[in-house]
């Protein structure tokens, strides 16, 4: 089975990779961000299960799921992360994503989750959904897209200039979005912000 697992915490995606190599069965490959991710997948169109960090450079919620989802064909894709919105998964779900595996999952349990998923089972522990009302409490889920992408970017060290630049709009647009962001976290300013985000595992 060929499993490619996208996650840019490399020793917890290297120690996946080992135990589930060592069981035997599995032909396992690792990438840190969405790009090396996709460049995998359009390589080898036979990949049959994908574990998809959603917090790794390059991803931007909804949009790099579908993305991923669409190069992996026939290949399964697993959320491969902390806790998830309902309304994050359930969208994702729609898009034909196959499950979600936490990363606090014992290692030993792995392999029999990845067994079911191919199968043809959905794995979702319910226990690591976050309602939509729990999530408008200050989780981080209720930012958009583009939010979170002038979050992460903000998050890097980037000015509003060179985050106006990489997403082709005004500073004016970029500052707006990023008072949006302070707002929906309670955050005083953008590092406050970035701080908020990293401590909820939103980045």
């Amino acid at each position: 089975m060929k499993l490619l697992i996208a996650d840019d915490h490399k020793l917890l995606a290297e120690a996946v990779g080992s135990m589930l190599a060592a069981q035997g069965g599995f032909d396992v490959t690792t990438v840190e961000n969405y790009h090396q991710a996709a460049a995998e997948l359009d390589k080898d169109p036979d990949i049959d299960i994908v574990l998809l960090d959603l917090k790794m450079p390059g991803m931007v919620g909804l949009e790099s799921v579908k993305s991923i989802v669409d190069k992996a064909k026939t290949g399964k894709v697993v959320l491969f992360t902390g806790m998830v919105d309902r309304h994050f998964l359930n969208s994702s779900l729609e898009f034909g994503v196959k499950g979600l595996i936490p990363k606090t999952m014992p290692l030993q349990s792995l392999s029999s989750v990845i067994q079911l998923i191919m199968s043809g089972q959905v794995f979702v522990p319910m226990n690591d959904v976050v309602s939509n009302n729990e999530a408008q409490g200050g989780t981080g889920a209720d930012l958009n897209e583009k939010e979170l992408f002038v979050l992460r970017l903000a998050a890097d060290g980037m000015t509003n200039k060179e985050i106006a630049r990489d997403m082709s709009c005004t500073e004016v647009t970029v500052k707006m979005r990023m008072r949006s962001i302070c707002k929906k976290l309670g955050a005083r300013n953008r590092a406050h912000a970035a701080m908020i985000s990293r401590e909820l595992s939103i980045l």
